[in-house]
């Protein structure tokens, strides 16, 4: 099997780094990194590792600390990871202070009495970790099954993406981050910058529990092994209705009492494309979906694109899940490049982390309604 070796220019003494420069192959698998270091651990290696076979493609077994001593990561990436699993998510879970942390502090804040701050401060520590029994980042084993692939190299242009049998990941590295919730540059942050994944291999991650693949009633696309893919729970809170609002960059989801259930960050309009204002109905939602690609729809498609249908995958550009509204094309969806959520731009529809649009999907049906705000 191929080798992928994780590349890094450099890496900073703080957690993460914003200047990685990550050079990865489409290869499926690697040799075991028994003799790397673990961050945060100086002089210990992680434990030997050899190739697994799981029932479970999805199952990821958790690896004792070296020497029994816990990893401490900084306390901003155990608030995210908290946040996350209880649903007011920064979006992407990598130990860095910014406005999408300060949101999800202020949703959890708010829907659970606190004095809403948008700070880490002691009452929302408590709160928030309070009976927590997980860690903040396990030693995972990578499943032989995950590792399979298949991969593809991502091309720019839709009429050569509307070539490939499916939009899947580029490779085991980016399946891994989405998995956890994370990015690629992240996970190196937290392992060795020669760190290798491959089936069997060990890699420090996010603590995201395992979810097993849903067992869903005419599920003819696989969307329980997405959501097990994804580690995100089959069974959700169910969305009384949602606001979508543009000063804050946020979709917030309310139950049937008017009590916020849970937050994202949301990638909504452009100058282009601004964010169509008003009351809107959820009409469907369509899961792994196909992408039927129209240039007359798009303000900046080149002239010699053509219409094109792209098969579905994480790396489409609607991410794994389409939840369609009232207003004659736009949506909620996920994306292939979520640490731009927050960040960029659309082309005016509302755009999460594909693990936070396949959580979202869990929670609404048709008829529901959706409030796009200032």
């Amino acid at each position: 099997m191929g080798e992928t070796i994780l590349k890094q220019t450099l890496l900073l003494a703080a957690l993460l780094c914003s200047a990685c420069d990550v050079s990865v192959t489409d290869a499926n698998s690697s040799q075991p990194a028994g003799q790397s270091t673990q961050r945060g651990q100086p002089g210990s290696a992680p434990p030997a590792v050899s190739p697994t076979v799981s029932d479970d493609p999805y199952a990821f077994a958790v690896v004792a600390e070296p020497g029994g001593r816990p990893f401490q990561p900084n306390s901003i990436l155990q608030a995210q990871v908290a946040l996350d699993r209880h649903g007011f998510t920064p979006g992407v879970l990598d130990g860095r202070e910014g406005m999408s942390f300060e949101a999800a502090l202020r949703g959890f804040q708010q829907a659970n009495d606190l004095p809403v701050t948008g700070k880490y401060d002691e009452k929302t520590s408590a709160a928030l970790i309070k009976g927590e029994a997980l860690p903040t980042t396990w030693l995972v084993r990578i499943p032989e099954g995950f590792a399979r692939g298949p991969f593809f190299a991502m091309p720019k242009e839709m009429s050569e993406k509307a070539k490939l049998p499916a939009l899947t990941y580029r490779n085991l590295l980016e399946k891994v981050a989405e998995r956890f919730h994370t990015t690629p540059e992240a996970l190196i942050a937290l392992n060795t910058p020669d760190t290798k994944v491959g089936a069997g291999t060990v890699i420090r991650v996010p603590a995201i529990p395992n979810q097993p693949v849903a067992k869903i009633e005419g599920d003819e696309r696989g969307w329980g092994d997405t959501l097990a893919s994804l580690g995100v729970a089959k069974d959700q809170p169910q969305a009384d209705h949602l606001v979508v609002d543009k000063s804050e960059g946020l979709l917030k989801v309310y139950g049937a009492d008017g009590k916020l259930i849970a937050q994202f960050p949301a990638t909504m309009g452009s100058q282009h494309d601004p964010l169509p204002l008003g009351e809107w109905t959820i009409k469907g939602v369509s899961r792994n979906p196909d992408y039927h690609y129209n240039p007359s729809l798009f303000w900046d498609a080149a002239s010699t694109d053509k219409k094109a249908l792209l098969r579905p995958g994480p790396n489409g550009p609607v991410g794994v899940v389409w939840i369609d509204l009232s207003k004659d094309h736009y949506g909620i969806h996920g994306t292939p490049e979520p640490q731009t959520i927050g960040r960029t731009e659309s082309h005016g529809c509302i755009r999460l982390t594909n693990w936070d649009a396949a959580r979202l999907a869990q929670m609404v049906k048709g008829g529901i309604k959706a409030k796009f705000q200032e």
